[in-house]
């Protein structure tokens, strides 16, 4: 983490870092940048892959914002920033570039630590990031027990949704109300009521001040869109360029939602399974009909196998649920196909030493390096608990959500229709926004007709944020341009996984030109 991070929620009244001005209390501010990093924690992050070089670059500072945007002289956040300055001529500079990694949840101060973007839009621009109020260095907390939350989903795994009684309910609806209870209790009801997406947004227009950007330029990956899309929405004129990829559907429940990312997972692994028959010796999936579902059953039977006899990877042992959880996660990346394909088959042939080395690539690649970590001391359902409670608090605070555990039951069971594999999982883990604190949800019918050209990029096998979600928010917005990329995986823009795709996107950046509408680029 960044050296000598501020405390990110200030118990202040009446008092702000930043002089009164003309719009409000919180403009004017100016960002204290420092260096993020010291000579050890570079030394650490570049043992992981990390660039030396590039994070001696990275600068860190601060933000203030009132918790509510009603009430700026109550409590005061600090809003985390870190940016890595523009590598052109300051005559040639455009100023910032706003990005956000996605989530909710997801830090942004850890996503600027590797390099994004080619030379010109990095010459022309700041990059900075931040971390969104509750997230990581802006407030990040943990709540609840997660994982009583998920042994409740678990017991109820092998039962098909439609036929759970009442009284098999019951468990599952008493874990998810103490589950926002826990968090109610351990941050506040007032804290949670303001986590979400339009105080995100109008933190955003406070940063964009600080920044001294007249009008903001930025990116926003997978929930990051809605951020963009409700900033058009509500500061068009301080709007210069956004890109929106990866794109989040603004007017459904978290249950609808979570029923369209099951159907989504199913696009994606369905293409997964037709790369793998077409292009890996040893398939399991040669010859198995796509359209006739042969491909899930004969994973069904591989996920039953290690059921049985699990395999193991440093001592860890990987039953199927844990890999069915690595390939939900690898589907988002297609470049890694090659990989799991070649995995899969070596489980297939039972050839347990190709499956070990495979299968340690995988979990390398899925949850990070493990060589030179005792096991023992790695409670893996800690693993990203911050990131879970927030996402689960932003979720809940967005949108509006059923209160009869009934109704989750039934969008579980649609979910079971739309895909063996993953299945109702993903339904079951929206059910704590039944019992959440009321919260301002953001707005719904975003237009943003009053904005510049607005870029939208889809990918057609997106597991997480289906392509149709891209095509109704480009239609949606009445400035909206659509990218389409005809292959797999979640987010693209600004990785070098399609040049077809970053040129054009890369010069709207840099001139305000957006591409031309309908471009679409196949699979690189």
């Amino acid at each position: 983490m960044p050296a000598g991070a501020a405390a990110a929620v200030l118990l202040l009244a009446g008092c702000s870092s930043a002089p009164p001005g003309e719009e409000g209390p919180f403009a004017g501010q100016e960002v204290r940048w420092r260096a993020c990093y010291d000579e050890r924690q570079v030394g650490e992050l570049a043992g992981w892959g990390a660039d030396a070089a590039w994070l001696e670059t990275l600068e860190c500072g601060t933000v203030a914002v009132p918790l509510d945007h009603d009430r700026p002289d109550g409590t005061v956040l600090e809003i985390a920033l870190i940016r890595a300055p523009a590598t052109g001529p300051a005559e040639e500079r455009l100023g910032s570039l706003v990005l956000n990694p996605g989530g909710p949840g997801v830090s942004g101060i850890e996503m600027l630590d590797f390099p994004y973007f080619g030379d010109e839009v990095r010459s022309a621009f700041d990059l900075v990031s931040f971390d969104p109020r509750g997230v990581g260095e802006s407030g990040g907390f943990a709540c609840g027990d997660r994982y009583v939350l998920d042994d409740a989903f678990r017991r109820v795994a092998d039962t098909d949704p439609e036929d759970l009684t009442d009284v098999e309910l019951q468990p599952l609806e008493d874990a998810a109300r103490r589950y926002a209870e826990a968090c109610t209790e351990a941050v506040g009801e007032e804290f949670l009521a303001h986590l979400g997406t339009v105080n995100v947004v109008r933190d955003l227009d406070i940063v964009r001040d600080a920044l001294g950007d007249e009008r903001l330029s930025f990116v926003g990956y997978s929930y990051g869109t809605h951020i963009g899309a409700l900033y058009a929405e509500m500061f068009p004129a301080n709007t210069r360029a956004l890109v929106l990829d990866g794109a989040v559907e603004t007017e459904l429940s978290n249950a609808g939602i979570a029923l369209d990312q099951v159907a989504a997972h199913q696009n994606t692994w369905d293409m997964f399974a037709a790369h793998c028959a077409a292009e890996a010796d040893g398939c399991p999936f040669a010859g198995a009909d796509p359209e006739g579902g042969g491909a899930d059953a004969r994973m069904q039977e591989l996920l039953a196998g290690l059921d049985r006899e699990p395999a193991e990877v440093e001592g860890i042992p990987v039953d199927g649920e844990t890999l069915l959880q690595m390939i939900g996660m690898e589907l988002y990346h297609e470049e890694s196909w090659d990989y799991l394909a070649a995995l899969l088959g070596a489980l297939a042939s039972d050839d347990g030493e190709a499956t070990a080395r495979h299968l340690g690539e995988l979990y390398d690649n899925t949850f990070g390096k493990y060589e030179d970590v005792d096991p023992e001391d790695v409670d893996p359902r800690l693993e990203h608990q911050d990131a879970n409670a927030v996402f689960t608090a932003v979720n809940c605070a967005d949108r509006a959500d059923p209160e009869d555990v009934a109704a989750y039951r039934d969008a579980a069971d649609r979910a079971a229709g739309l895909s063996p594999l993953f299945g109702p999982d993903l339904v079951w883990e929206q059910l704590p926004c039944a019992y959440w604190p009321e919260s301002e949800e953001a707005p719904t019918g975003i237009t943003a007709p009053d904005a510049p050209p607005i870029v939208v990029i889809g990918t057609v096998g997106d597991p997480a944020t289906p392509y149709a979600w891209a095509e109704e928010l480009a239609d949606q917005l009445e400035t909206g341009v659509l990218v389409t990329y005809e292959g797999a995986g979640h987010t693209l823009y600004g990785k070098e996984r399609s040049p077809c795709v970053d040129r054009p996107v890369d010069a709207y950046l840099l001139t305000g030109e957006a591409p031309r509408s309908g471009l679409t680029c196949p699979r690189a």
